[in-house]
């Protein structure tokens, strides 16, 4: 019966793909005359190239350079890497140690592992009431785990107050973001913070509206923190907002909590190295895992974690694990791509997220990634970070029916004028690795890039 059933399945899947267009079909219609595309598939067991066109053409990769980011971050800091927030002493100070975490408060995260928002403040004052301590100087903030260049420069000066471009620091919190939510009560409109602090100042100039859509956004002003609010507002509307000094903002929330559970702190905060401090007390250390690291970065395309990633890699394998930088970790991301046997002028590296527009990757690294991924004792885990078809991460209402849906795994990427699709499909003849790259498309080119998935998928190249 099962072996009837199999033979019906493989018949249908034949019959389905003797329907489709094939992959040249769909570059050649004509809504998709100006778009660029790039694609390789290729058996993930032997290598065997099923199909390619422009496969060595490095192209702009958008996030599929979070492909690249994840994987070096495993070949450079091993499978079972945690990223460790300090929590510790110097004289009369309190001292918190930042080893850029990227998920340090991530509501995602957090609810993953059952912790409820501003948990890690609640343990430190419990850490610290248990120890009968009950007044400090100083709170010292060292985010020296990276260098001070939290914003790229190539990044587009008039998008860094979106959360996908925030600042990338030794001590995140909170995806370095806060939500802003306005609503309307009676003939006022009133903001509100999540997470509360007096970090940011709000300054409301909102207009209320009593018809149509509240259209409401964060304008960043000369000083920093100091947002201006504007837009129309009718009832209730909220968005992200991307900090600046995001190591502040943990500090402030630090002190709140502190001083409202009755522990005095006479000093200021102070942002100062602090590691290598011969007299420094470690009280405790928070953890968090490279997998969910590499979860909220691939299946959730997230910037910082991306960023984190490459920056981690530099800081780890500098003396005195401090500076972590981009150049200095885009190297080594270069030493692997190279190690893999892919030659320098096939990629041009320039951040870890991909929102840099510098970058270029051709079809032939991204599938060379994937297949050094294929052959590791973690790769099924790997695949799991990937977004899965039909069921969740960025192509969650993608290939909802069979036989595509949970049986593809992969990594989209948009930037304007760009669109990106690579990972890999598990059909019955075997699994296939693939990458798809475009430029010059338009809103129909991440449907034809779809189509093509399902072409791969198929078999009808």
């Amino acid at each position: 019966m099962k072996r009837i059933y199999l033979q019906l399945i493989i018949l249908l899947s034949l019959y389905a793909a003797g329907q489709a267009n094939t992959i040249s079909q769909i570059i050649n219609r004509a809504d998709q005359r100006n778009a660029e595309f790039a694609i390789l598939a290729v058996s993930a067991d032997d290598g065997k190239i099923l199909y390619h066109r422009n496969a060595d053409k490095p192209m702009i990769p958008a996030s599929n350079m979070k492909l690249t980011a994840s994987a070096s971050a495993l070949h450079y800091l091993g499978p079972d890497y945690q990223f460790k927030t300090r929590i510790a002493l110097l004289g009369n100070n309190l001292v918190v140690i930042g080893g850029g975490d990227p998920v340090l408060g991530d509501p995602q995260i957090d609810q993953r592992h059952d912790r409820n928002p501003g948990w890690i403040f609640e343990h430190i004052v419990q850490l610290l009431k248990d120890r009968g301590l009950t007044r400090f100087d100083d709170v010292i903030i060292d985010s020296f785990f990276f260098d001070l260049n939290r914003v790229h420069p190539s990044w587009p000066a008039d998008q860094l107050n979106q959360w996908y471009a925030c600042e990338t620091s030794g001590l995140n919190y909170n995806r370095n973001c806060v939500r802003i939510t306005a609503s309307r009560q009676a003939s006022a409109a009133v903001l509100r913070m999540d997470p509360d602090n007096n970090y940011l100042t709000l300054i409301n100039q909102l207009q209320l509206i009593t018809s149509g859509n509240s259209a409401i956004g964060g304008y960043r002003t000369t000083t920093a923190n100091r947002i201006s609010i504007r837009g129309n507002l009718n009832q209730s509307a909220g968005f992200d907002l991307a900090i600046e000094r995001p190591a502040g903002l943990f500090a402030n929330l630090l002190v709140r909590h502190l001083r409202d559970a009755g522990i005095t702190i006479s000093g200021q905060i102070v942002q100062k190295y602090i590691q290598q401090e011969t007299d420094l007390k470690i009280v405790h250390t928070f953890s968090n895992s490279i997998w969910d690291v590499l979860d909220r970065c691939n299946k959730d395309s997230l910037g910082l974690a991306a960023e984190s990633l490459i920056k981690t890699i530099s800081a780890e394998h500098t003396q005195g694990r401090i500076n972590g930088e981009w150049p200095h970790g885009l190297k080594l991301v270069e030493r692997y791509l190279n190690a893999l046997g892919v030659d320098d002028a096939q990629f041009t590296l320039d951040d870890g997220s991909g929102l840099s527009r510098n970058n270029r990757l051709s079809c032939n690294v991204l599938v060379a990634v994937l297949q050094d991924i294929y052959q590791k004792p973690y790769a099924d885990r790997y695949l799991a970070t990937l977004a899965e078809a039909g069921n969740d991460g960025t192509i969650q209402r993608f290939f909802q029916h069979p036989p595509y849906r949970g049986k593809i795994n992969g990594k989209t990427g948009y930037i304007a004028n760009v669109r990106t699709f690579s990972g890999i499909c598990r059909t019955l003849r075997g699994d296939i690795i693939f990458s798809i790259l475009t430029e010059g498309g338009n809103s129909e080119t991440r449907t034809a890039i779809n189509d093509i998935t399902k072409a791969i998928f198929d078999g009808t190249f």
